[in-house]
């Protein structure tokens, strides 16, 4: 028996809670030289050099600027997901005239995600902004767009935010993420359903009895293919993020033309190559925390 709507809410919110810790700390030196080398791909010959240039000037701890904000953008984001995504399953049920218990195809469960992905971007931008500026502070510094020697905590960063541009501020890329996101997660969770599918068709099993390397290998699988689909489009959020730091930055259009007009087409995919082997362990961590999280909870309540 399914439980109450609101447990069923509470229950999906806390998995993508969880889920959203494990790709984090899975995953984040990884994401923060993907970051670097989106917004400054001339300074990076590749992703070992950006790697080797940070702990050099940094240390090793600079792999690891923008955690706190990373944390609270990817549990709030996968908390926002999973709820919305429990949600938008039942619009699509009722879009298409189904029963509320009734299973989606993976293609309906795809069109879900990319629904939930609206909303979930709403959690996400204000965080995922407080991040990229962090994670490149020191190249900001480097080059000359910022004064140098500046603090470079969460705290400095969200009061510079609320000083020059007010409580909006926190949404510049919003609207980028949104185009990023939305055909992003039908590409994210159409894969990670498919793959489960394929796994328990071969397995003889249903998609609950996989096991949990072909989990998160379908988790793997998923993240993949949306950066795949989108990378270009999160470049592009990047820039906008990170140099609105300087002054005021074009929108989503103007900076995407600018960059092929003056740098080409293959700095829009700097910063790929960690990205890439970053999405294994860290979607692979989020989706296996999720379902067993999910499940003990569905568990607990007699679902």
């Amino acid at each position: 028996m399914a439980p109450h709507p609101i447990i069923q809410a509470i229950i999906d919110f806390s998995a993508g809670a969880v889920g959203g810790t494990a790709c984090v700390l899975s995953g984040q030196p990884f994401d923060t030289a993907k970051v670097k080398m989106q917004t400054f791909p001339s300074m990076y010959r590749g992703f070992v050099h950006c790697f080797m240039s940070t702990c050099r000037q940094v240390g090793l701890r600079g792999l690891y600027k923008g955690t706190t904000p990373a944390l609270i953008a990817n549990i709030s984001e996968n908390a926002v997901l999973f709820l919305s995504y429990g949600f938008c399953q039942d619009v699509v049920r009722y879009m298409r005239g189904m029963d509320r218990a009734a299973t989606l195809s993976d293609i309906q469960k795809a069109c879900a995600g990319s629904l939930a992905s609206i909303f979930s971007s709403m959690a996400l931008c204000p965080t995922e902004l407080v991040k990229c500026r962090l994670q490149a502070m020191h190249e900001m510094e480097a080059s000359g767009k910022i004064a140098s020697g500046q603090r470079s905590t969460v705290w400095t960063v969200v009061k510079t935010v609320l000083k020059k541009d007010g409580p909006l501020g926190f949404y510049q890329g919003l609207t980028t993420t949104i185009v990023r996101e939305i055909p992003g997660y039908f590409c994210f969770f159409g894969a990670y359903e498919l793959s489960r599918s394929t796994f328990a068709q071969y397995m003889g099993t249903d998609k609950d009895g996989i096991g949990i390397l072909p989990l998160m290998f379908s988790g793997g699988f998923g993240g993949a293919c949306l950066w795949l689909a989108v990378y270009p489009i999160d470049c592009v959020k990047s820039r906008i993020q990170v140099y609105s730091l300087a002054g005021r930055q074009e929108g989503f259009i103007k900076t995407f033309m600018g960059i092929i007009r003056n740098e080409g087409f293959s700095p829009l995919y700097s910063g790929l190559t960690p990205t890439m082997i970053r999405t294994f362990p860290a979607n692979g961590a989020l989706f296996l925390a999720y379902e067993l999280s999910r499940k003990m909870m569905m568990e607990r309540f007699d679902a």
